[in-house]
């Protein structure tokens, strides 16, 4: 039996968090395999906050659903702005 009158410890372990770019990239994935239009799917998610244009293949759903609308936005927008060499 343990000493309660001793302070014990224990230590929890971080899950590391998915990038926005990283859930994005599974998402798409996933819409791919399923056969939909993964662009046309993700639109849809952004505009209405339906979770359902998202397929749970792959836990999809669940993770894009960790992750807000508006930064869905601004990673879409920051790499299509570095991709096209803005400043």
């Amino acid at each position: 039996m343990q000493n309660i009158n001793h302070t014990q410890y224990f230590k929890v372990e971080k899950i590391p968090e998915l990038k926005v770019k990283d859930v994005l990239e599974v998402v798409y994935q996933a819409l791919s395999e399923k056969g939909y239009n993964p662009v046309n799917q993700i639109v849809g998610y952004i505009m209405s906050g339906d979770p359902t244009y998202i397929t749970s293949h792959n836990s999809a759903r669940s993770l894009i659903m960790k992750v807000e609308r508006d930064e869905l936005v601004e990673e879409i927008l920051k790499e299509y702005i570095h991709s096209n060499s803005w400043k």
